[in-house]
């Protein structure tokens, strides 16, 4: 049984023992205020999961996902379009819950696959639900493409353009709903998209990170410019997660943005791999002893396991030897910082549980003009990218972005 234990302050709640099931679920209880997420919805299925049972979490997500699913269907089947369009937003929610955990369940692939599809078939129907549906996107990507989409902001004339970098893992209802839809209701045209590692570029196409984020985010901009109704003296970028690492490093050789929110700051991807290793690991993997490292790591307990092997998925490394020594690779060196031109704002919550530290040494290596926002645990703020504080978060960014692309009410 999962524990409701927690204070008044949403961010200290304890709903489980295992943390990172506890984060999930604090980051699905701040999702209720974009409506990708019910409360009771929630804490029903929550109380239904076995603590740390990754079977039981992806089960039980999985049946209120078919649920809600089923009701939106209905609804639009009875043509009550709003409803329905509500319904299945959460519905996708719900099953990207599930894609999460596939890697530590019993029949991973099978789970994983069937979630994401029904994932992906809520999402869609809830995008043409709209008033007003956005433009599915292929970008040209090296010989492929990137799905993504365009949101038209309302009214006539050139619109200031919001371009959102997802994390590692997120999926693409994560951004819109959220901090895409607070963009659009201040006026920007809004622009997700799935790039290498990430959901559809993974899953389907097998494209893997890479570190070299401005050769991802360069075509993203061209197409983007080419959209009628796109200022493009008034492009913002928005980044979350690991995307707090991919932007910087992208801002680094891409200077069309005239202001960006990184969310959080992230200097060194490898920093939160090495925490997780034992003392001999590090001493394996610091001498270059690959056979001896991987083999180590087959002695470490199953869900231990699990763990690196989920993380090292999109880096599609043939070894987690190998995958430690990409994550390396993902780095915002003092060179790279100095030639970030771009106004940025980094975003700092108490207890970041993977970058600790890392926002405020992003800060002090720009040179050029910034803001460091710390978000604290006094506020009901912290946390990894400030699950529980959705609002006070739109505030802070958009306050900046709104500043840098001329949307400040006089």
């Amino acid at each position: 049984m999962s524990m409701s234990t927690g204070t008044a302050s949403g961010t200290r709640s304890t709903f489980f023992t295992d943390a990172r099931m506890n984060s999930m679920t604090l980051a699905m209880l701040g999702r209720v205020y974009t409506g990708a997420a019910d409360t009771g919805e929630t804490l029903t299925t929550i109380d239904r999961i076995t603590d740390g049972d990754h079977n039981s979490w992806a089960h039980e997500w999985e049946a209120t996902a078919d649920r809600v699913a089923s009701i939106g269907d209905d609804c639009v089947r009875r043509g009550h379009r709003v409803s329905g369009r509500n319904a299945l937003l959460r519905a996708a929610t719900y099953y990207a819950a599930c894609v999460l955990v596939a890697d530590g369940c019993e029949n991973p692939d099978e789970i994983r696959s069937r979630t994401f599809a029904a994932y992906r078939r809520c999402w869609e129907r809830y995008l043409g639900l709209l008033d007003n549906p956005p433009e599915p996107l292929e970008i040209p990507y090296e010989g492929t493409t990137m799905p993504g989409w365009f949101f038209t902001a309302s009214g006539e004339g050139l619109k200031p353009t919001l371009v959102m970098v997802n994390g590692a893992d997120g999926a693409a209802s994560y951004l819109w709903p959220g901090y895409g839809s607070e963009a659009a209701v201040r006026g920007y045209n809004v622009v997700i998209f799935d790039g290498p590692g990430q959901q559809r570029m993974l899953f389907e196409r097998g494209v893997p990170f890479r570190p070299d984020w401005e050769h991802v985010l360069k075509p993203v901009v061209d197409v983007t410019l080419r959209h009628t109704g796109v200022d493009p003296e008034r492009l913002a970028l928005y980044a979350v997660s690991q995307g707090g690492y991919w932007a910087p490093r992208a801002l680094a050789f891409e200077h069309r943005f005239a202001a960006a929110v990184i969310d959080d700051g992230v200097v060194n991807v490898s920093e939160a791999w090495h925490a997780m290793l034992s003392p001999k690991l590090k001493e394996l993997l610091a001498a270059g002893e690959r056979d001896a490292f991987n083999a180590e790591i087959e002695r470490l307990p199953t869900r231990t396991k699990w763990m690196f092997n989920w993380r090292a998925q999109p880096f599609r490394s043939p070894t987690l030897y190998d995958t430690f020594l990409e994550a390396a690779r993902y780095e915002i060196t003092p060179d790279l910082a100095a030639q970030i031109t771009t106004p940025v704002l980094i975003a700092d919550p108490d207890q970041e549980g993977y970058f600790a530290g890392q926002p405020k040494r992003l800060y002090d290596m720009i040179p050029g003009e910034k803001v460091h926002v710390r978000f604290t645990e006094a506020e009901g703020a912290a946390g990894h990218c400030e699950p529980m504080a959705r609002s006070l978060a739109a505030q802070r960014f958009f306050d900046f972005l709104d500043d840098h692309v001329g949307l400040t009410d006089s």
